[in-house]
């Protein structure tokens, strides 16, 4: 699906971007629990509190001044035409949890994919009703 051509407004380009980061840190997750058995694994992750923080400030900017500004930072990039980049870190908490507890390791990456799966479905289904309310006739 092109997300970046149903973004037609403010709104429902910062739907975009949740489903665009929430997909990239899907696959981040996966890896996670796919590479548990390789030597020297490092479980990674996105930067989801600086990402909400990022998603605030545009929000606030987009209520002020009925704009939406995305602001670059050294794990998120916003470029031109909807372009979207997120960098996955090193999960230090991971880390050391799969060295000490494979099984609670699991339990954690399981759910993360939860709740990212949750805030995934909750975005494309926010995006979905303001398509149809643009493009349904009054």
């Amino acid at each position: 699906m092109n997300l970046i051509a149903l973004a037609v407004d403010n709104i429902s380009e910062l739907l975009v971007k949740i489903i665009e980061f929430t997909q990239t840190r899907q696959k981040t997750l996966f890896k996670n629990i796919n590479n548990i058995h390789c030597p020297g694994f490092e479980p990674k992750d996105m930067a989801v509190e600086e990402f909400s923080v990022l998603l605030h400030e545009a929000i606030n900017e987009h209520a002020q001044n009925r704009r939406l500004v995305l602001r670059d930072t050294e794990n998120f990039k916003f470029g031109v035409n909807g372009l979207f980049k997120a960098k996955p870190l090193v999960d230090e908490y991971a880390k050391e949890l799969l060295d000490e507890d494979p099984d609670e390791y699991m339990g954690l990456q399981i759910n993360k994919l939860l709740e990212n799966s949750l805030n995934q479905r909750v975005a494309a289904e926010m995006l979905k009703q303001r398509q149809e309310a643009i493009l349904s006739p009054l």
